[in-house]
């Protein structure tokens, strides 16, 4: 590169680089980081847009921080089971991210799993119930600053037998948070959702059996039940 070429690279590189300097000093400076673990619950799987899942109303409520102040990340995948955000979540959370709070929805594809009829319902459950205590203990371990905070599981009235499935799955939802020092924080999302109406996509006319996602209305009580056990803790 000749002299003149090189006076004239740099000379537009310091035209163009003048104004994304000056844009630089007026970028948020983000005070909170949220992540958002877990399964469809957690990805807004149903939801009309996606973005009126759990996780993107608490950060538009500002729940954690206002949103100019919040860097929020998602790492929610539909069907993902208590071992998927063990083996693939988690180190997200620990590794680069490293955020200032967590919430977290699993187990219902677990639960998924305890209705096949070819497997045993116990070691499903002693699965869970390990995946979750690792999910855990491993976030306490690595992150003792952040705050974690996880949900419990609502029943679906329509399929049979989901009662007494999801209240075996909540009980170790509660003994495993309980267990820590402080305890991790569990939303009800079951009390919010038993005896209510239009919180599910299977209760509409025609819907799939296999339709067991909130609709918007439901998402929002699923965000409210997170809301109300943030406000309490904090």
């Amino acid at each position: 590169m000749t002299f003149k070429k090189c006076a004239q690279f740099i000379v537009f590189f310091s035209i163009f680089l003048s104004p994304i300097s000056a844009y630089a000093d007026k970028l948020p400076m983000f005070e909170t980081k949220y992540m958002a673990l877990g399964d469809s619950l957690t990805a807004g799987h149903g939801a009309i847009p996606a973005t009126r899942g759990y996780p993107y109303l608490l950060y538009k409520w500002e729940v954690f921080n206002t949103t100019l102040k919040t860097n929020f990340a998602i790492t929610g995948i539909p069907g993902a089971t208590s071992k998927d955000v063990l083996d693939y979540q988690v180190p997200q959370a620990t590794g680069v991210f490293q955020p200032d709070v967590i919430t977290l929805t699993v187990g219902g594809n677990d639960l998924l799993k305890f209705f096949d009829p070819t497997v045993d319902q116990e070691a499903v459950l002693t699965e869970f119930a390990s995946n979750l205590g690792i999910i855990l203990a491993t976030l306490r371990g690595s992150l003792p600053g952040t705050r974690i905070y996880i949900s419990n599981l609502y029943a679906i009235p329509q399929i049979p037998g989901s009662n007494e499935a999801v209240f075996a799955f909540n009980s170790i939802v509660n003994g495993v948070a309980g267990s820590f020092v402080p305890p991790v924080p569990v939303a009800d999302i079951h009390g919010a959702f038993f005896n209510r109406e239009g919180l599910l996509l299977i209760e509409r006319k025609g819907a799939s059996s296999t339709e067991v996602h909130p609709t918007n209305k439901g998402y929002r009580v699923i965000a409210e039940a997170f809301e109300n056990v943030i406000q309490v803790s904090e």
